[in-house]
């Protein structure tokens, strides 16, 4: 037997150090975060292990599953404590160690093991742990699976069964490199690229990576260090891109790359030192990969600019993008639905079917694309790349504090409002709505092609605000204003994480 998970324990008591403790809201869209200790005990990780074990015996899959952690103080206690759980439940866990994310997806093909469970809290500050989970690879768990993991672990719905084993994978790493960069040839331009990865995970394998292609490294923090002492690795965090800036001005080099706490991100700057925003990065490899198959079909997320659509070269090369939900697992699942050749989100998730990759979101497979571009084109600089695309100005994702237990109520009423105006015929920023899409939030398109979104965080108590215009940056900021305008009427909105 095994308790039944309490939403709240308090610490320092017999009932914290004996009893299950998960609160309800750590079960997102399609992955699972937690504060750890204050949302989550260890014997809540443990309840999380039986359950997940008990929902791949429901889904008739074979119980035999992957599983690795990132680096952070406590997140191999937490690996072992959701082990313990599987191996109850009647898993065999075949554990590959300190890992990237991509990497446990990689050692689901390579051990041809059905099932993973990778415990990191991605990008999340620290204090943060979660778990992402899939049971049909390349594909992670999406908000079936996740409800009902759910119900299963805080009902308390556990099923102890035999078999349980454990094996731990030795040097799992270096056959993930090998599979990465013997696959491929080395490149032909020797790229001084600079390697950052704010002390996370990452710091552990990407430098070799990069080195094993060919490209001359210039490590960037990239010694692990738990504290993660100047800035959290978040390819998305502009005291990041701003680090990776200055590193780039000082070593001049080709480009930077920065990779996020479970790599399975990457962050670009340019050799001028200009920070690019994924979906502009997105949209370079869009063309230079449409160039070598012609009618391409891409997916880009809702947070992402609108070039996937109207840039003139992709259009010139036959290629369609379909505009999706943002989140890992949703994108994955689109990419892999329609054989799309990639797939892009602003945050950086960037996913490759074959030939680059196997569906999934690999940092490393994304910043060897980068590499591969600019051999391609050995006249130019990254920064020419960019300024070929036409000009847009865009925000970076700006996140306002907003609980969790409201958020995704609060953007239905934001969705509403949105949809009134323009059956209303009413105007956004002084000008007529276009477009509405409302497959994840709303983006609100006006006139001109300026447009602006609204959504929920999937892994934070945060919405996501975007905004971008085609004309200027007075009308990039005309749009966030008038976003805010309509989230400052709900005061549970609280303050950005960062702002233009």
């Amino acid at each position: 037997m095994f308790p039944k998970p309490k939403p709240s324990l308090k610490p320092n008591t017999y009932a914290y150090e004996s009893e299950p403790m998960v609160k309800a809201t750590g079960f997102r869209e399609y992955d699972a975060r937690w504060l750890f200790g204050s949302e989550i005990n260890l014997m809540g990780v443990e309840a999380l292990g039986l359950g997940l074990g008990a929902l791949i015996h429901e889904l008739g899959v074979e119980p035999r599953v992957v599983t690795g952690h990132d680096f952070r103080s406590y997140s191999a206690s937490i690996k072992m404590a959701l082990t313990n759980g599987l191996l109850a439940a009647g898993c065999r866990v075949y554990d590959i160690g300190l890992a990237l994310t991509p990497m446990a997806y990689f050692a689901q093909f390579d051990l041809d093991v059905p099932c993973v469970a990778m415990v990191t809290a991605s990008h999340n500050d620290n204090g943060w742990t979660g778990v992402k989970m899939g049971a049909n690879r390349p594909l992670t768990f999406g908000p079936d699976e996740m409800a009902r993991l759910k119900a299963i672990v805080l009902d308390g719905k556990f099923k102890f069964k035999s078999g349980g084993a454990y094996e731990f994978v030795e040097n799992f790493p270096a056959r993930y490199l090998a599979d990465l960069t013997e696959r491929r040839p080395k490149l032909k331009r020797r790229l001084k690229v600079v390697c950052a990865c704010g002390n996370g995970t990452a710091g552990a394998f990407a430098p070799q990576a990069l080195q094993k292609i060919g490209c001359d490294v210039v490590p960037l923090d990239c010694e692990l260090d738990h504290t993660f002492p100047k800035y959290n690795p978040n390819t998305e965090d502009l005291k990041m891109l701003h680090a990776m800036r200055d590193a780039v001005l000082k070593s001049e080099a080709d480009v930077a790359l920065g990779f996020d706490g479970d790599g399975d991100r990457c962050g670009v700057v340019d050799n001028e030192g200009e920070e690019i925003f994924a979906d502009k990065v997105g949209v370079m490899l869009a063309r230079d990969m449409s160039a070598q198959h012609k009618g391409a079909v891409f997916v880009a997320d809702v947070k992402s600019t609108a070039l996937f659509a109207t840039d003139p070269v992709l259009l010139k090369n036959g290629a369609r993008c379909d505009y999706w939900k943002t989140g890992h697992s949703y994108m994955k699942r689109r990419v892999n639905e329609i054989g799309a050749l990639a797939g892009f989100e602003k945050s950086g998730h960037f996913f490759f079917n074959k030939p680059l990759g196997r569906g999934y979101d690999d940092g490393l497979i994304f910043a060897f694309a980068i590499c591969d571009m600019l051999d391609r084109n050995p006249d130019k600089s990254m920064a020419d790349l960019k300024n070929a695309l036409p000009k847009t100005w865009s925000s970076p994702t700006m996140s306002p504090h907003c609980p969790d237990e409201i958020k995704y109520k609060i953007v239905e009423d934001v969705v509403k409002q949105f949809e009134r105006e323009a059956k209303n015929g009413g105007k956004v920023a002084g000008q007529p709505i276009r477009d509405l899409v409302t497959v994840n939030g709303v983006r609100v398109t006006v006139e001109d092609g300026t447009w602006g979104l609204v959504r929920a965080s999937s892994n934070k108590p945060e919405l996501v605000v975007v905004v971008e215009s085609p004309v200027s940056e007075a009308r990039m900021r005309e749009m966030f204003k008038a976003v805010d305008a309509v989230l400052r009427q709900h005061k549970e909105v609280g303050e950005y994480n960062q702002t233009i």
